[in-house]
């Protein structure tokens, strides 16, 4: 047999997937919302992209009307701070910030959210503990600010440094049975 290449299909993956094969039990509202979510967080994707691009140039968002996007961008590029950062304890925890800043002793993390559900802090709180196991801050030594922009509002959390030790201690604890695992499997 002489198989078609398909090279334009290398990296991409199909809506209707065998893989992801649920959709065959879908009705047509069910698999018309399905996609609908899909090209909602396509469209996260690209906002998320503008906003790093409009942050790396310092092109500040007109404020009228306030939006997300504009909130988010201007304070970012307001507080100086670097986007898409990586952050990294180890291959099994490690994770990209929206935009961070370290200065004068306070970390600042902010995260973009373009979807209309509920979103909670947790995320940004990984994030300053992998923040703090990388560069080994104390959490009771610095101040730390969360931010989430959501819905044409800003949620600012100010952190119990003792939520960030005790994500710490989970993340290196569990860092460790994952390593003695993936060691075992290799046995």
């Amino acid at each position: 047999m002489l198989w078609n290449p398909h090279s334009e299909l290398e990296g991409r993956h199909a809506f209707l997937s065998p893989s992801k094969y649920h959709w065959i039990n879908y009705n047509e509202d069910k698999i018309a919302a399905t996609f609908a979510s899909a090209l909602a967080s396509m469209r996260g994707t690209e906002l998320h992209l503008f906003a790093h691009k409009a942050i790396d140039l310092g092109i500040r968002l007109p404020e009228d009307p306030i939006t997300t996007l504009s909130l988010y961008v201007n304070d970012a590029i307001g507080y100086r701070m670097t986007t898409e950062q990586h952050l990294y304890y180890s291959d099994n925890a490690f994770g990209s910030a929206d935009t961070i800043c370290f200065r004068n002793n306070k970390l600042r993390i902010h995260d973009l959210k373009t979807g209309k559900t509920p979103t909670s802090e947790h995320q940004l709180e990984i994030y300053a503990a992998l923040f703090c196991l990388e560069y080994r801050f104390k959490p009771h030594e610095i101040e730390i600010e969360l931010r989430i922009y959501q819905n044409n509002e800003v949620r600012i959390y100010e952190v119990d440094p003792d939520t960030i030790v005790h994500i710490m201690d989970k993340i290196t604890t569990y860092d460790k049975i994952i390593q003695a695992m993936r060691l075992e499997a290799l046995s």
